[in-house]
């Protein structure tokens, strides 16, 4: 493999970090649902002495569409941020750009076609691959290859 398409590059380090952000968004939402349900219990036992109101209805139901609410506001938002992210790099990938595909194959980029949809990247001396641009996970930086040279 040619020396200049070899870097340090550590996907179980991104995997990991949002294993932990799952898992904590999964313990605030077993909170979220536990208080819901206590809610939920008393709300049903003012009903079962009679007198059901608005209010019962607003308190039964209103957490958990609050809580699909900031959910959605949450994981939307976070898409969107990396489905621009994702744009803007397919847009300035150049010739002799370092990638990491989402096989994992590592390379540099020899030719982008006009609309920037298929990209051809060399993988060794002798050896081109033509690929799709979404299949292109991170173009790595030249700044972060030339830190863990030196």
């Amino acid at each position: 493999m040619c020396a200049e398409c070899v870097w340090d590059f550590n996907p179980e380090e991104k995997r990991n970090q949002k294993w932990r952000d799952s898992r904590e968004m999964m313990s605030f939402m077993t909170i979220l649902m536990s208080q819901f349900l206590l809610l939920a219990e008393e709300v049903t036992e003012k009903d079962a002495e009679g007198g059901g109101s608005m209010m019962s209805m607003l308190i039964l139901f209103g957490p958990p569409l609050l809580l699909l609410f900031v959910m959605q506001t949450l994981f939307g938002r976070s898409d969107a941020k990396d489905k621009a992210r994702r744009n803007e790099m397919t847009a300035n990938l150049k010739k002799n750009d370092p990638i990491v595909t989402i096989g994992g194959m590592l390379g540099t980029v020899v030719s982008v076609s006009e609309d920037k949809s298929t990209v051809t990247i060399r993988v060794d001396d002798n050896t081109r691959i033509k690929l799709q641009a979404s299949a292109i996970r991170e173009v790595v930086s030249t700044e972060k290859k030339d830190a863990e040279k030196s």
